[in-house]
């Protein structure tokens, strides 16, 4: 918070107003040495992001979030807390992306954006494939998944036909919400029926929670971009 906020000031600075509509109006025409804060202003408030939506270096608090309760899980940690890092560089991204007509330089942020989203989504993904609790392994998609959320959104902002990379970025974090929402509350079913967090003392559950099978299963493919069940 504290990078984001120096970000704000920087802006400030620049600009003279942290009013979105006021920025995207008047920051292709700022010039002279105020223009070279741009580029420092969008990597603080990325900064900003990078903690809120658990990108790396600062991903870990995530998956040790996820001893609270099921409910919390599905509402906050899948659905809307750690989206907000989202939100703000999706928030953010017109008005960076009409500056670069001003300052070039700017697309160093979007690649920064894509590259730390790259990372973050090969690291969680590789954390998940050994971690043995199943509300962590969630966890650890998450992170996985808001990276490719970044991704989208950093490569877009450094071609012309930026709207296929920010559209599939904004709309997937939709689409995750609704998913990693539903693979909570069924991991939280088959936790509370088989009294462990740990997927070794799991197995053989398909009979016996039928629905919480069903669930899980749409979800999962839903995970996986299988056609269809996918958005």
């Amino acid at each position: 918070y504290v990078l984001m906020l120096m970000g704000i000031f920087l802006l400030i600075i620049s600009l003279g107003t942290a009013n979105f509509l006021d920025l995207q109006q008047g920051i292709a025409s700022v010039s002279g040495p105020l223009k070279y804060m741009l580029l420092p202003a969008a990597l603080l408030i990325f900064g900003g992001a990078i903690g809120k939506s658990a990108q790396l270096p600062l991903m870990e608090w995530l998956p040790d979030a996820m001893a609270g309760p099921t409910t919390v899980s599905a509402l906050i940690h899948a659905a809307t807390m750690v989206k907000a890092g989202v939100y703000l560089v999706a928030r953010v991204f017109p008005i960076f992306y009409i500056a670069m007509a001003a300052d070039p330089e700017l697309i160093y942020f979007f690649q920064v954006v894509a590259w730390v989203g790259a990372a973050t989504a090969f690291v969680a993904a590789t954390q998940a494939m050994v971690s043995t609790e199943l509300k962590k392994v969630l966890a650890y998609s998450t992170v996985s998944q808001i990276g490719y959320m970044m991704l989208g959104m950093g490569v877009a902002g450094t071609v012309a036909e930026f709207y296929l990379g920010y559209a599939g970025g904004v709309m997937h974090l939709m689409s995750h919400a609704v998913f990693k929402a539903a693979l909570f509350l069924t991991a939280g079913a088959v936790i509370h029926a088989v009294k462990s967090r740990f997927m070794h003392h799991m197995g053989g559950l398909r009979k016996r929670m039928p629905l919480t099978y069903a669930a899980m299963l749409i979800s999962s493919m839903s995970l996986m971009g299988v056609p269809v069940f996918f958005s």
